[in-house]
């Protein structure tokens, strides 16, 4: 049984979690329809993911269509800079494409004497991008990490430099790969560092971008470029290679039957921090939010921007966690057909 994405130490498989239908991608139908709540007025300060830009800009948007007064700051230079905005004050969410790591949780506990709390909004796929022109079949993550690291952490006999190595013929033989990624503040880099890289250093040659649609747009002009971000990022100019780990027997396309079975090997949840004291009772903006992003209309922000919304039942239990209750539906039962 794969292990899908941990959850607060805890793991969640594919034979647990009752996933959203994966042929078209639709919400999980348990998920309710929001209603507007009271007292709700303020400002949204968010500071954090680029990956997650969009997406919290349309939750952003959805929410307004409810309560116009609320004004809206979403600002995305990486997932590092998450943890500092919170401790500082200066944001009341923090949108991360990775989980905060343990100095960054040590900080915020020396602050506040208690430590962030961490709530999936959803689940991408971290590609490997290629120009849409590019033949490769599909990439083991040894080769990923031979390709992009130069430490080969993960094993691979030899540095990877040209197409040729990896197989292809023909004009790609000679062909020196072009490396694209993203600057070290990025969660996007860190996970791809630690999952892809096996904690390898990346090499000097990559060309580090300020965000993911500027990775997207620069192997889509470079013919022999490969590079990686978030699938939501994905145009019709790149091509998402399929990937597998060792002892695979096939690629796992970047599809998303696969990045909820655990199959694809670079699935995460996308993150969102707040700061919340146990036991305490949030605010009506904070609440009134995150009771939007874990309904039927936040989650179908989520496939609008090309990501994978939630199980609903991840949903209920991680916004139990700050003292929200999340009534899910009973899904319609599906009729039976006739004995033939």
């Amino acid at each position: 049984m794969k292990v899908l994405i941990g959850l607060c130490g805890l793991a969640l498989s594919a034979g647990l979690v009752a996933a959203p239908l994966v042929d078209d991608v639709e919400v999980d139908p348990r998920f309710p329809e929001y209603s507007r709540g009271d007292g709700v007025t303020g400002n949204i300060k968010s500071v954090g993911s680029d990956t997650m830009n969009n997406l919290m800009a349309l939750w952003a948007e959805g929410f307004k269509g409810h309560y116009p007064n609320v004004q809206v700051e979403i600002e995305g230079k990486g997932s590092s800079t998450a943890p500092p905005a919170l401790i500082e004050g200066t944001s009341n969410f923090g949108p991360m494409s990775r989980a905060m790591k343990e100095k960054e949780i040590d900080s915020f506990r020396k602050e506040f004497g208690y430590e962030p709390v961490g709530l999936p909004a959803a689940v991408d796929m971290l590609a490997v991008f290629v120009h849409r022109d590019n033949p490769i079949e599909g990439l083991t993550l040894e080769q990923v990490d031979a390709i992009f690291s130069k430490a080969r952490k993960g094993g691979y006999a030899e540095d990877v430099v040209t197409w040729g190595q990896l197989g292809l013929t023909g004009e790609w033989a000679d062909k020196e790969i072009s490396l694209y990624g993203r600057n070290s503040a990025s969660g996007t880099y860190g996970f791809f560092k630690d999952n892809a890289l096996f904690k390898g250093d990346f090499k000097d040659s990559v060309k580090e971008q300020p965000g993911s649609s500027a990775v997207v747009s620069g192997i889509a002009k470079d013919r022999y470029a490969i590079g990686y971000s978030g699938i939501g990022y994905k145009t019709a100019d790149v091509r998402v290679v399929p990937l597998k780990r060792d002892g695979d027997e096939r690629f796992y396309p970047g599809e998303p039957e696969f990045g909820y079975s655990g199959d694809y090997p670079l699935a995460r949840f996308l993150w969102l921090y707040i700061n919340y004291e146990p036991e305490s009772e949030l605010e009506p903006l904070r609440r009134e939010f995150l009771r939007y992003l874990y309904s039927t209309s936040g989650q179908s922000a989520i496939i609008e921007d090309g990501y994978l919304p939630l199980p609903a039942n991840v949903a209920r239990d991680s916004a139990a966690r700050v003292g929200i209750t999340i009534e899910l539906r009973q899904p319609p039962k599906k009729k039976r057909e006739d004995a033939k």
